[in-house]
C-alpha cells in the first residue's frame, strides 16, 4: 500500500508524508535524509520561507506552487524527524496549529460577536497570545520572540512588544531625533577607527530605523527586499547599456556608470508615467 501511494500522483499530503518516511529510512531509505537533523535542516527551512516572499513579490504564481510544496517539505522533514525520536508526528503538528487557530478565533469558532473592527481583533488577538505565553511561563513582555529570526524582523517584533507596554516615543518626532542622533554617532565612531564601537553605532542606526518602519506601518523586510530589487534592475540597465559599446563594468568607470545610473532610474520613472 505505501509504494502505491508514493507512486500516486493524486496522493496528496499522505503521499510526501510516506515519502518522506522512506527516504528516512534506516535500512532502505536516503544517506543523506536519513543523516540530517533539526539543526541540519532549519537553515534550508529559512530559505525556502524566502523563496516563498520572493515568488509572491514577483507575483509568479506557478512558481508559487512549487515554492510552497518546497516549504510544506521542510515541515513534513521536521516532523519525520520528531517521529523518528518518539517526539511527535505531523498529526501532533497539524493538530496543535488547528487548537491554536480555534482558540485564537471565538468570533468565527466560538460564541463572541464578528463585529468588531480590524484593529479590535488585533488586539484580542495579542491579549490571546498573552495569555498563551503566561501559561507556558513566558512572563516577560519580550519572552518568546524567537532568537533565531532574521535580525531586522526580529528588532520590529521586540519593539512591538515594549510598545504595548508603554516603553515608545508619544509621536514620530522623537524617532526621527533619534535616528540623526545615531546617524552623528555613528559618523563619529567611523571617525575614530574603533571597529567595534562602530560596528555597534551602526546596529543601534539599524535598530532604530526599524523602529521609523513600525511607527510608518512599513514592512522593513519587505522595503529592504523591494530596494534590493530595483537595484539589481538599473545595475543590470546600467551593464546591458554598457553592452550596447562592447563594454563592462570592469573597463568602464564610476563617471560613466552613475550617468547610466541616472538613465535607468529616468527610463523607470518614464514608465511609471
Amino acid at each position: 500500500m505505501t509504494d502505491e501511494l508514493i507512486h500516486d500522483d493524486d496522493g496528496g499530503l499522505p503521499r510526501l508524508i510516506a515519502i518522506m518516511r522512506a527516504l528516512r529510512d534506516p535500512a532502505s531509505g536516503c544517506p543523506w535524509d536519513i543523516e540530517q537533523d533539526f539543526a541540519t535542516i532549519a537553515p534550508y527551512t529559512i530559505e525556502e520561507a524566502y523563496e516563498v516572499a520572493d515568488a509572491i513579490q514577483r507575483a509568479d504564481w506557478s512558481d508559487l506552487t512549487g515554492e510552497l510544496g518546497d516549504l510544506l517539505l521542510q515541515v513534513i522533514f521536521h516532523a519525520q524527524i520528531a517521529q523518528d525520536r518518539g517526539l511527535f508526528d505531523f498529526d501532533d503538528v497539524a493538530n496543535g496549529i488547528a487548537a491554536k487557530m480555534v482558540a485564537r478565533h471565538p468570533h468565527v469558532f466560538g460564541s463572541e460577536s464578528r463585529k468588531k473592527s480590524a484593529a479590535q481583533q488585533t488586539r484580542d488577538w495579542e491579549a490571546i497570545k498573552a495569555a498563551e505565553r503566561a501559561s507556558r511561563t513566558q512572563t516577560g513582555a519580550l519572552d518568546g520572540v524567537a532568537l533565531g529570526l532574521p535580525a531586522l524582523l526580529r528588532a520590529t517584533k521586540l519593539q512591538k512588544r515594549a510598545a504595548r507596554v508603554g516603553f515608545d516615543w508619544p509621536d514620530m518626532t522623537g524617532v526621527l531625533d533619534k535616528v540623526a542622533e545615531e546617524m552623528a554617532e555613528l559618523t563619529e565612531a567611523h571617525a575614530s577607527g574603533n571597529t567595534d564601537h562602530t560596528e555597534e553605532e551602526f546596529g543601534d542606526l539599524l535598530f532604530v530605523m526599524a523602529n521609523v518602519a513600525r511607527r510608518m506601518d512599513i514592512d522593513p523586510e519587505a522595503a529592504l527586499r523591494c530596494a534590493n530589487a530595483k537595484f539589481t534592475r538599473r545595475f543590470e540597465r546600467i551593464e546591458a547599456l554598457l553592452a550596447e559599446d562592447g563594454k563592462t563594468p570592469e573597463n568602464s568607470d564610476l563617471a560613466e556608470m552613475d550617468t547610466l545610473w541616472n538613465r535607468a532610474k529616468a527610463e523607470e520613472k518614464g514608465q511609471e508615467n
